[in-house]
């Protein structure tokens, strides 16, 4: 049954109104996903053949898209509101997603509504530590086996993180290769981890509760970043945690 959701979350950042324009617009691959520009006008062509429904830089940009391309979800849009703080030094952020899901609609929203949270904490942690740094995305997917809800556990233990290592700890964990990455571990519950190293963000999605593998992205900012080095090593790595290789 066709249902209407509405996601809605506010936050502030220690950065000026025209740094988080910029990352929304343009700079996607720090903290999501490439996606192409949008158009810079109110009735524009943006990413993925959606069509923005408000342009107002840096203080407001929606897209709104009927073609969604999901077979469980018929209707989405994505509304950013940016002001300023403290002289503008700072920004207040609300972002809303809303639209319709079509089928299985518990399990749309909490998986959308979780994703959310990590998704926005991931972005100020880009705005925060790294923009407008220019960026290398790789993202890897995991077998069919990680599509457990322990899957996530599972690849914690493989980086070797202690148990009860909570977010804001430093923990060295055992990257790709067995090598040793320093990092922060900037976010952890049950579904996501979130590793911050000096030049990179590692995220884990352990999208076994919505019946999908684990997933990892990372978002490298290092001057000599190689996206398909990062693509092939991240992979290796995951398949051996999951006892693919």
């Amino acid at each position: 049954m066709s249902k209407e959701f509405e996601i809605a979350r506010e936050f502030e950042v220690d950065v000026p109104p025209e740094r988080v324009w910029e990352a929304i617009t343009t700079g996607t691959a720090g903290y999501l996903w490439p996606m192409e520009a949008p158009e810079p006008r109110e009735g524009g062509r943006g990413p993925f053949g959606s069509t923005v429904v408000a342009w107002d830089p840096p203080h407001r940009y929606a897209s709104r898209s009927e073609d969604v391309g999901m077979p469980t979800q018929s209707l989405n849009r994505l509304d950013h509101t940016i002001e300023p703080r403290d002289g503008g030094r700072r920004a207040w952020v609300r972002y809303v997603h809303s639209g319709i899901f079509t089928d299985d609609w518990d399990n749309q929203y909490d998986g959308a509504n979780r994703h959310t949270d990590f998704y926005l904490h991931t972005l100020r942690e880009y705005l925060t530590h790294f923009a407008p740094r220019p960026v290398a995305f790789a993202q890897v997917t995991g077998p069919a086996a990680t599509a457990t809800p322990d899957a996530l556990a599972a690849a914690g233990r493989a980086l070797g993180l202690p148990d009860d290592a909570v977010a804001g700890a430093e923990v060295s964990v055992r990257g790709p290769g067995g090598r040793t990455l320093e990092a922060v571990l900037d976010y952890r519950d049950a579904c996501f981890i979130g590793l911050r190293t000096g030049s990179a963000l590692v995220r884990l999605f352990g999208r076994g509760r919505w019946g999908a593998p684990l997933g990892i992205s990372v978002h490298d900012f290092a001057p000599d970043a190689d996206a398909g080095a990062n693509e092939a090593a991240w992979q290796g790595w995951l398949d051996g945690a999951s006892g693919r290789s």
